[in-house]
């Protein structure tokens, strides 16, 4: 408080409506908060309906619907942000998604075919994730510092950890199933409200006089956006070998150990989040490249799901670990991006970030039931930690041989 107090005309200025950035950034934490809730609730409902009447096979082909509409966000939030502010970006986005929201469920619920579902569920992800892109470029906005942008990662992490245990104590019938629906769409409406006092504004643009014109302007934009495709691979790469059985838990949990088991699993990944903050200042302290670090996040995501399938114990501790890890990955990679970013791509660098992720995360939700059975997972999570644990030794001794001849030299 100390701090702040000394810093008031940086930490103190005013922004559209009156409000303090400390308030403003409240006002997008609980807007964000009631959102995520809102959604993993609803989700972790569609998933278990879905696992019900289709095993891991229909979830995996659901949550790749999902992980392939977070792709394509990427490009779609980019050509969005060139011509929308921020408000009615959030207005398309929010309204979009809500719409989907209870449109897919009432489907899947009513027996439609798993494909349109499907599709369904990509465009939805579509407008969540270009919602969600728009809603981290504000958190950037008022406060740049990668702190303020994982607190809110973490933040939303462990919210939707929550409304994942609360859904997995829901009877899937009857008036709660009403209220699932209500909760679902209507957790927007904070987001809406916040939307009014946006300050993002559309990238720069130098207008589209000709065809030729707009092709020059479009590859303008591009070098202007400068996306550091190394970072995005080996974000994508972790998150292709690590993420399966996290982003799989539900129904993973419901298959090895019942529906009530999802409550738990969910809580222990909500406690690992509260954690990573913690995880990723430690993380800064030993100063060592992403090559190094992101593959151990990736190590800390599967080293749990060794033991998930022999015990209950072993799958809260994959969680707990999953929470932790996958968070710190992603707000430190958010951080990065947001931080290198240059004036006006803001949005559109955490777009394509958040779609890499889920490029690798798509792949690996479609690949793993066919891979293995539920039981075997501990097999294939064991396999994919040794070889994240050998990239970030063999980037480790790298580091070191290239220190040893710059001091040689």
């Amino acid at each position: 408080m100390a701090a702040a107090a000394g810093s008031a005309p940086q930490h103190r200025s005013r922004f559209p409506g009156g409000r303090r950035r400390a308030g403003r950034l409240r006002e997008l934490l609980v807007s964000g908060l009631v959102d995520s809730f809102g959604l993993s609730l609803g989700w972790t409902v569609f998933n278990l309906v879905a696992t019900q009447r289709g095993g891991l096979a229909t979830a995996g082909l659901l949550n790749a619907a999902m992980l392939l509409g977070v792709v394509l966000s990427a490009p779609v939030t980019g050509r969005l942000a060139r011509r929308l502010n921020g408000r009615t970006l959030l207005y398309l986005a929010a309204g979009t998604e809500a719409t989907l929201r209870v449109a897919t469920l009432a489907a899947l619920l009513a027996g439609f075919d798993a494909w349109l579902v499907a599709a369904g569920v990509t465009v939805m992800h579509v407008a969540a994730y270009a919602g969600f892109a728009a809603m981290r470029a504000e958190v950037a906005a008022v406060d740049a510092r990668p702190r303020a942008m994982t607190r809110y990662a973490l933040s939303i992490a462990a919210v939707e950890a929550a409304g994942a245990g609360v859904a997995a104590l829901l009877p899937l019938h009857g008036t709660f199933m009403v209220g699932v629906f209500l909760l679902y769409g209507l957790s927007l409406l904070p987001t809406v409200l916040t939307a009014r006092r946006a300050r993002t504004t559309a990238a720069p643009s130098g207008g589209n006089v000709s065809t030729a014109g707009t092709r020059l302007e479009r590859t303008r934009e591009r070098r202007r956006a400068r996306l550091p495709l190394p970072v995005l691979a080996g974000g994508g790469l972790v998150m292709l070998v690590a993420s399966g059985p996290t982003l799989l838990s539900v129904a993973l949990a419901s298959e090895l150990h019942g529906q009530h088991a999802v409550a738990g699993a969910a809580a222990a990944f909500s406690a690992g989040c509260l954690l990573s903050s913690a995880a990723v200042d430690l993380a800064d302290r030993l100063r060592r490249s992403p090559a190094v670090i992101w593959p151990l996040w990736g190590v800390g995501m599967l080293a749990g799901w060794l033991l998930a399938p022999a015990h209950l114990v072993g799958l809260f501790l994959a969680q707990f670990l999953a929470g932790l890890s996958m968070t710190a990955f992603e707000g430190g990679m958010d951080a990065r991006m947001a931080r290198d970013a240059r004036p006006g791509t803001v949005t559109t660098v955490l777009a394509w970030s958040a779609s890499t992720r889920a490029l690798g995360g798509a792949i690996a939700v479609r690949a793993l039931p066919v891979l293995v059975a539920a039981p075997a997972i501990g097999l294939a999570a064991g396999t994919g930690a040794a070889v994240l644990a050998t990239v970030a030794l063999l980037a480790l001794v790298g580091a070191g041989a290239t220190r040893s001849s710059l001091q040689t030299g």
